[in-house]
């Protein structure tokens, strides 16, 4: 990739020259506190909330000494001479017997997978390495001290942190919240987000269109990207093109709500509202245009305890702002301590030119059996139905003017 001019400037006064992309993450993260009050509920109710405090658990996983499989158990040093090896089976058990068992040499146990493992007994032969006949088990394949055998602790020590704080409970958080006891589970409180959309010629999906009229399609791109277990969304709708009532949804927004995101009206247009409207409020902008293709306009900055997030109207530019920007803040918000995006290398399917100077996020897709990247159209900022058929985002770093076919480039994929 050939690098060309970087024309990207960064300066305290947001209203000025173009921020480089990764300064405006850094001043809309560092916006960002994380809620601070915290619930307690149930673990079913937990699923998909934020965990406010590391689960430390209060005993070794396993709690004892268990059976990994089906099989038999018996002691080793019984095991004289090179085999084959006869042993009378003189008990059996089961996951959850007590297993108050006293060994007695010469013979095994009957055993079942997470049976305790009662002391003097230190391994356990699978069902099929054996024979059974006339109630003895007879093999030739010697096993060792500790087979099969899930050891106390194994798996956590007591005290250990099981699940760290501030993540997404999901599947596997659950599983060892339900591992370690924790019928009740602190959570931070779900983030208050209000959403509008600005323009006076959108209507919903399912009404008649006029001249000059179209579908709202930020409104729901937007909704559904917040659609979490610990986001409570204040749907605003969509509001026309008049400072008035712009300013009072913005107002009423920002005192109520702990994000307020917003589509169109962000850039330097006659209704382009938002901006002039939120410092008449009181707002303090941290950021108005960023080095980013698509999706320079983008706006955010404070009100109150509120972070107001403008996004621009074109919907490939509302998403990939959102995507690369707006979700990281609304994550850190809420407390979330998130991995970094996944990114991957592939290799670019043609050549391509470009103006360098912004960092340019184009959707793509696979073709060549995934093996290459195909960069979709230079001019998408407004192609929704473009932005649906890619498979994800390319990345091309603002200083790169040429891709040659067959650079590598990052890729995010959906």
């Amino acid at each position: 990739m050939n690098a060309g001019p970087d024309n990207a400037g960064c300066c305290d006064n947001p209203h000025d020259k173009l921020i480089p992309l990764e300064t405006a993450i850094e001043r809309g993260l560092a916006l960002a506190s994380p809620v601070a009050e915290i619930e307690v509920v149930s673990l079913i109710d937990s699923m998909g909330r934020v965990l406010a405090h590391d689960a430390i658990s209060p005993l070794p996983l396993p709690p004892f000494d268990n059976s990994a499989m089906d099989g038999y158990l018996l002691c080793t040093r019984d095991l004289t001479g090179n085999g084959p090896w006869s042993l009378a089976v003189r008990g059996r058990i089961a996951a959850g017997d007590a297993g108050k068992v006293t060994p007695q040499a010469g013979t095994a146990l009957r055993i079942l997978t997470g049976a305790i493992v009662p002391t003097g007994f230190d391994a356990v032969i699978m069902q099929e390495d054996t024979e059974l006949r006339d109630g003895a088990i007879h093999f030739s394949r010697r096993p060792k001290p500790g087979q099969h055998i899930r050891s106390l602790g194994g798996d956590a020590a007591k005290g250990q942190v099981v699940v760290a704080a501030n993540v997404e409970i999901g599947p596997r958080q659950a599983g060892a919240l339900a591992a370690v006891g924790m019928g009740r589970v602190p959570v931070r409180r779900n983030l208050r987000v209000a959403v509008f959309s600005t323009g006076s010629e959108l209507r919903q999906p399912g009404e008649p269109l006029e001249t000059g009229q179209i579908w709202n399609s930020n409104r729901y791109t937007l909704l559904s990207s917040l659609k979490k277990d610990w986001v409570e969304i204040i749907d605003f709708g969509a509001i026309p093109d008049d400072p008035e009532q712009l300013g009072a949804a913005l107002e009423n927004a920002c005192n109520t709500c702990d994000m307020v995101i917003t589509t169109g009206g962000v850039s330097v247009g006659d209704e382009d509202h938002m901006p002039r409207l939120f410092e008449q409020l009181g707002g303090k902008l941290s950021v108005m245009k960023v080095a980013i293709k698509p999706g320079k306009p983008i706006t955010f900055g404070t009100l109150g305890k509120a972070i107001f997030i403008g996004l621009p109207g074109n919907p490939v530019s509302a998403f990939v702002t959102w995507m690369i920007i707006g979700a990281r803040i609304l994550e850190k918000r809420a407390g979330l301590e998130k991995t970094p995006q996944s990114r991957i290398l592939v290799r670019a399917s043609a050549a391509t030119s470009r103006h360098a100077g912004r960092c340019e996020f184009r959707p793509a897709r696979y073709v060549e059996g995934g093996q290459q990247l195909e960069l979709l159209d230079s001019s998408f900022s407004g192609r929704v139905a473009l932005l649906s058929l890619a498979d994800g985002l390319a990345v091309i770093p603002a200083n790169v003017a040429e891709i040659a076919k067959d650079d590598l480039l990052e890729f995010i994929p959906f």
